[in-house]
């Protein structure tokens, strides 16, 4: 059986824990609705940068990503504030 990669098994975990905390917040509609688009294509960009078709494109996918982590600090201290 193949090992996991590291970064796509965190970013799994990450998603999951951003579905529960969803799931859990009530009454935020738009917050939680972002959260969980953003939160959950984290995970599909990383696996996406796998199957990249240079190293160009590999580090582009992984930048995305990246984008993608950064509104997840204003709308968790938007939930919980």
């Amino acid at each position: 059986m193949e090992r996991e990669n590291l970064l796509i098994a965190k970013s799994k975990l990450f998603a999951l824990n951003i579905i529960q905390i969803c799931r859990e917040v009530k009454n935020e509609g738009v917050l939680t609705n972002q959260l969980l688009r953003s939160g959950t294509s984290i995970g599909a960009n990383i696996h996406e940068a796998n199957y990249a078709h240079s190293k160009a494109d590999f580090i582009a996918k992984l930048q995305i990503a990246l984008k993608e982590c950064l509104p997840h600090k204003n709308n968790l201290f938007g939930l919980f504030a």
